[in-house]
């Protein structure tokens, strides 16, 4: 075999061989047929490397053919024609339009999730690809570049980069909106104020699950997006009219927040350096700009004067984005756990037992809604906020200080994780009047974990009779909540987290409308990534809206007349694909625009998934209960975690493990791991066991009748095409394969009868180690499992039409099969180098078991590092030395450890460096990373 062609073909030949022997596994098998021709010298690690480039390549062009076709057409002229032709086609009644527009069909939020999988070149040439109408050919393959380091900052500059596209892109649906109002009501056409869509932020906001984001890190940010915000409506005045009045009033104040922006970006941990900076910024400056109010009125007052047409809108479209976006790139989101607001009340409410406060109690809540009921707001400054020890206050003062000197006029979202009680928002409403932002700040409940989503309906039931709650929620206008898909669809499974998601927002609905509500809006962030194991359906554009807000949750909001704004979220290098470049962006709000998320036809039938009850919920919680016995299992989380996380690349500045974690990769819980890593595990052991695992089980004994009511329904067929696109992609072959690298007899009979003589001893050692290894069971009991469960949902997707407009999958499931057996060879060489080093002597507490362990678990840097402290190749020589005596040794008998460097720890750290490269082609076909 010398081409990735014959590796296909030799792996479809023996995937036939399982009609004979069932329990043949061909990945393994193929990976077995590399492995010899590595060992042997017939291949060499040049020759995998040039396969892995082909299949990089081939994974590139997969995920940018997948892009395209979810925002297509991709042309702008094409979109804007579109666009056009859809306004056309809408009722000609002014107060109608005005009401659609005017409000946003869909909040995006850019996220700073650790999927930064690719390289800059890399997602540069996947989104040209994407954005062209050609053929999707090798150009999608840049050479590959050296990774960046995913700092902080560069996820910001990335997230920037996005929203800056998906501003122009607004821009130009803005002003077609306008153009339309112009010409069909030519006299009324200037009190239409155009909002389709805003854009916000929470990258350098994020405080749940990280304490390495200092508070002067935020100010800066938002000081540094003030500044490029100010920069690009300079830049789109000074096209309309390089002398125009205003620019006399943005220049200056693009000026002044850059320097502002400068001084925030330097450490300010230095009591003296922050009073400087902070002084400068509180500071009375005639260019200093707080409200864009003004602005606006002028902009809008100029169009209404003008006698050209066409610079009249774009005046309103500048005006348009000014009054989106405020003094900055987008509106920002803060978030903080519901441990750290706890924490802080407290220490308010402390009357001598404040750390015994229950804040569970209806004792707690009430004295809560007294004491939101009498705060008295509070002045602060930047020392207090240096000074402040608590997370939870230090936000709300860093809130108070934007507000009061960065941007007075676009509110802040406050987003609490792990929020399960009502008393955790009273709690932050409280420290809202407390600081004096309480007519800025959105506080929203994020609903992910367990509990909350079990508890949720009676969470807001209980929050919205609150009068003190409903005061607040009238004053800004909207019941604000986040519900989110990724450590939920980790701890329920991803269709049972959705459905239970989409009960939620029922249940909000309800609570509204009884409560009287309904004259504010529900403003839902739904926080789903790009993967189907985070929330994000890979079938349609119009799906992946509609899977995390189904079209029942939009229709109990507007049967109960309540306003419904949508917002979602586009998470790190995945999410930022579809903003990538100014043709993807287009093409992407076009489409939502088209769909129109915020809005559904309350006239359509009802779907028969909400009423035959005794079937949906039957089969909701038979999906859970299954999804929960994998991870309460320990062989699950034994398999998850057998390789730690050394499978995969670094893709955020946020770790991959919780910050606490201590112990040891072999008893690794899975709620050690966050979501997006664990998700990201199941992809490359080859079954993303948390979205398709369950649902055959569940159909278990009703076949025809659960196969009826999926036929059925809309939502039901949604799911299935969710489970289709999944389970082409899985395989539990693979699984198996796994456990076949730790399996003593395997490694004891391959050079059985001579067949590989030269392997005997690093064979007969693996052999003799793995002896008690416990993976091999782990992975074949897992594959049993999941076996089982494939068996019942392939019987019931036999029973449900493919209704589908994903491309034939099986040729990117060939792929994957190739690149697993590759990297199956790959470890196998690397198991075998390892075991055939000498040995050398403990030193500093690492044994030459220790460093076999560390290979196993694919702790391979750490491996390598104690290796070559072993077996260093660099060391003082006796030619260093000026010494009179002279000396007859060494004698040319040592000649150090270059072989053992070259034969042995060069040969793992490059099969480890072509093993992390498979970890990316595989997360490419799959479309995401996690």
């Amino acid at each position: 075999m010398k081409t990735v062609g014959e590796l296909l073909d030799r792996l479809q030949e023996l995937r036939e061989r399982t009609n004979e022997t069932p329990l043949f596994n061909p990945v393994f098998q193929l990976s077995l047929d590399l492995s010899r021709l590595l060992e042997s010298g017939e291949r060499s690690l040049d020759d995998f490397e040039s396969w892995i480039a082909e299949l990089e390549c081939d994974a590139l062009q997969s995920r940018a053919a997948h892009l395209r076709r979810l925002v297509q057409p991709v042309l702008p002229e094409d979109n804007r024609a579109g666009f056009s032709a859809m306004l056309d086609k809408e009722p000609g009644d002014f107060a109608a339009f005005r009401q659609r527009w005017e409000q946003p069909q869909l909040h995006a939020v850019f996220t700073a999730h650790p999927t930064f999988l690719l390289t800059p070149q890399e997602s540069e040439a996947v989104a040209t690809n994407a954005a062209q109408g050609g053929k999707i050919d090798e150009s999608a393959c840049p050479v590959p570049g050296k990774r960046p380091d995913i700092t902080l900052d560069y996820e910001h500059g990335r997230a920037m980069r996005a929203i800056t596209h998906a501003a122009a892109a607004r821009d130009q649906l803005v002003g077609l909106l306008l153009e339309k109002a112009q010409k069909q009501w030519p006299d009324q056409w200037h009190d239409f104020a155009p909002l389709p869509f805003r854009f916000a932020s929470w990258v350098g906001y994020d405080m749940d699950g990280r304490t390495d984001i200092k508070w002067f890190d935020s100010i800066g940010f938002r000081l540094a997006e003030k500044a490029e915000r100010l920069a690009h409506y300079v830049t789109t005045l000074e096209e309309l009219d390089t002398d125009h009045p205003l620019l006399r009033e943005l220049r200056p104040a693009t000026d002044c927040a850059q320097e502002r922006a400068q001084d925030f970006a330097a450490d300010l941990s230095d009591p003296a350096a922050l009073s400087v900076a902070a002084n400068r910024l509180t500071a009375t400056d005639p260019r200093k700009l707080l409200s864009l109010s003004g602005t606006i009125d002028r902009l809008d007052a100029e169009a209404r004067d003008c006698d050209d047409p066409a610079r009249a809108v774009k005046l309103k479209t500048l005006a348009a984005a000014m009054r989106a976006d405020g003094l900055g790139m987008g509106w920002i989101h803060f978030r903080v756990n519901a441990k750290q607001l706890h924490n802080a009340i407290r220490r308010r409410l402390d009357d001598g037992h404040g750390s015994e406060l229950n804040l569970a109690s209806k004792g707690a809540l009430a004295r809560l809604r007294k004491a939101v009921e009498d705060v008295r707001p509070l002045q602060t400054n930047f020392a207090a906020l240096a000074i402040e020890s608590s997370t939870a206050i230090r936000q709300f003062i860093a809130i108070a200080q934007i507000l009061r000197h960065v941007d007075a006029d676009a509110p802040i979202r406050m987003l609490i994780a792990e929020c399960e009680e009502p008393a955790t928002v009273l709690a932050a409403l409280y420290f809202a009047k407390l600081f004096g932002v309480e007519g800025k700040v959105d506080v929203s409940p994020l609903f992910e974990t367990e509990t909350a989503l079990e508890h949720g309906g009676r969470f807001l039931d209980a929050l919205l009779a609150e009068p003190v709650y409903q005061e607040y929620a009238r004053n800004r206008g909207h019941v604000a909540i986040q519900t989110g898909f990724s450590d939920a669809g980790r701890f329920v499974g991803q269709i049972p987290a959705s459905l239970a998601i989409e009960r939620l927002q029922g249940r909000l609905a309800d609570a509204m409308k009884e409560n009287n509500l309904n004259d504010t809006a529900a403003l839902i962030f739904d926080t789903h990534g790009e993967s189907m194991g985070r929330g994000a359906h890979p079938d349609s554009f119009e799906d992946r809206l509609a899977w995390p807000l189904s079209t029942w949750s939009r229709r109990r909001f507007m049967r109960a007349g309540i306003r419904l704004e949508p917002e979602v979220s586009f998470q790190g290098g995945d999410g930022y694909m579809f903003f990538a470049n100014p043709e993807l962006a287009l093409a992407t709000l076009t489409r939502i625009a088209e769909i129109r998320p915020a809005e559904t036809d309350t006239d359509l039938p009802p779907d028969p998934f909400y009423r035959r009850t005794d079937l949906s919920l039957d089969f909701y919680r038979a999906i859970r209960d299954h999804q929960h016995g994998h991870l309460e299992s320990r062989t699950y989380s034994r398999a998850v975690t057998a390789f730690g996380l050394g499978m995969l690349n670094s893709t955020g500045s946020r770790v991959s493990r919780r910050q606490s974690d201590l112990s040891a990769d072999r008893e690794m819980s899975l709620r050690q791991i966050r979501a997006i890593p664990h998700n990201a595990i199941l992809q490359q052991l080859g079954y993303p066991v948390n979205v398709i695992a369950g649902i055959g089980s569940a159909a278990d004994g009703k076949f025809e009748e659960m196969a009826q009511l999926l036929r059925d329904s809309e939502r039901g067929r949604q799911l299935i095409r969710l489970a289709r696109a999944a389970n082409a992609l899985a395989s539990v072959k693979t699984v198996a394969a796994y456990g076949e690298l730790f399996n003593s007899a395997y490694w004891a009979s391959r050079p059985y009868r001579g067949t590989e003589s030269h392997l005997s001893e690093p064979c007969q050692a693996l052999s003799e180690y793995l002896v008690k290894d416990d993976r091999m069971g782990v992975f074949r009991r897992l594959a049993s499992r999941l076996r089982v469960d494939a068996l019942k949902l392939h019987r019931l997707l036999e029973l449900i039409p493919v209704e589908s407009s994903l491309a034939d999958r099986e040729p990117i499931r060939r792929a994957i099969g190739v690149l697993q057996a590759v990297r199956f060879a790959l470890f196998q060489h690397m198991f075998i180098r390892v075991v055939s080093i000498p040995v050398f002597s403990r030193a500093n507490d690492i044994s030459r078991e220790d460093v076999l362990e560390m290979v196993f678990t694919l702790r391979v840097d750490d491996a390598l590092a104690q290796l070559r402290r072993a077996f260093p190749t660099e060391f003082p020589r006796i030619d260093d030395f000026d010494l009179t005596e002279t000396t007859e040794y060494p004698d040319g008998g040592d000649a150090g450890y270059d072989t053992i460097r070259r034969d042995y720890i060069d040969p793992i750290d490059r099969a480890y460096a072509l093993s992390r490269r498979i970890t990316t082609a595989i997360a490419n076909e799959f479309g995401a990373h996690g």
